[in-house]
């Protein structure tokens, strides 16, 4: 009963064969898997600027007017989007991309998250209980995203599905000819430490430990007591602090000082609008960053 249910949402979601799928994806990250899987067969709007916090954004009437629009709305999904999605869903007033709808894809849900199980507790700052939900500094779990995307979009629009498919494949292999570069780079870094829980999907896909985190808390500002405690811990060690470009530099710059470590500062999404190509040459630079921990 509940596959025919599908079958028949899906079906009545069908855009015709000369229609253009209006396609939004919450982030650029997720753009760059819309556009790497469909290239010009959608048209792509994406909703959070890539040099701002996701978790921070606001609601704002052009996301409204975007939702409104679409076809298809591609999230990351894990609670990052939370503080504001769900007020722009409401003010789009379009069900056919709301959570459950086949309108509505969720790249969280179509792999294995890491960090999952913490009990919510804003005591331990701003954890996310179903997962860490940065899973766009993972490209080969963005590559398996990819191929999921690729068949939600054929199944809306059947006449494009072979694109769709290979979009998808050719992702995938660009991915795999870079894997083993970056893991022969990153080999024998000793460790990082990041601001925030942002990069560990990369940390983790390297094999390289994270020593620790600039804030002492998920969300919470850093202190002077954490700073100072985070330099006696690792002082006479070797390592590198790496954060973002929407992090304050402060913390990372006393630390630095301090340890004698690099800093790397890197943005954590590529350009709105980018490539395949441009989005693995921004985690070219973050392995880069890992290694100089050496």
């Amino acid at each position: 009963m509940k596959k025919s249910l599908l079958a028949a949402a899906l079906l009545a979601a069908t855009v015709p064969a000369t229609a253009t799928l209006n396609v939004v994806a919450t982030t650029s990250s997720m753009g760059v898997l819309v556009k790497s899987v469909a290239g010009d067969s959608v048209k792509l709007t994406v909703l959070a600027p890539p040099d701002r916090d996701a978790h921070m954004l606001q609601a704002r009437p052009s996301m409204m007017v975007a939702l409104r629009n679409a076809n298809l709305l591609v999230s990351v999904g894990a609670e990052l989007e939370v503080g504001w999605l769900p007020a722009a869903l409401q003010g789009a007033s379009n069900g056919k991309i709301l959570p459950g709808s086949p309108g509505y894809f969720e790249a969280a849900a179509q792999v294995p998250l890491i960090e999952g199980g913490t009990a919510p507790d804003r005591a331990q700052g701003d954890v996310h209980p179903m997962g860490n939900p940065h899973l766009y500094m993972d490209p080969p779990r963005m590559a398996q995203i990819a191929e999921a995307l690729a068949g939600r979009l054929a199944s809306l629009d059947t006449a494009n599905a072979a694109k769709y498919q290979g979009g998808a494949a050719a992702f995938r292999k660009a991915v795999e000819a870079r894997l083993p570069v970056w893991k022969q780079k990153a080999a024998g870094a000793k460790g990082v430490l990041l601001f925030h829980k942002d990069v560990n999907y990369l940390t983790t896909l390297l094999g390289v430990p994270v020593l620790g985190y600039v804030e002492p808390l998920p969300g919470i500002p850093p202190t002077a007591s954490h700073l100072k405690e985070l330099t006696d811990r690792f002082k006479g060690q070797k390592g590198v602090i790496l954060y973002t470009d929407y992090q304050p530099g402060q913390g990372p710059d006393f630390l630095a000082r301090n340890l004698g470590w690099p800093k790397v500062r890197l943005p954590l999404e590529p350009a709105i609008g980018a490539s395949a190509e441009e989005y693995l040459k921004l985690i070219d630079r973050w392995v880069d960053g890992v290694a100089s921990g050496k």
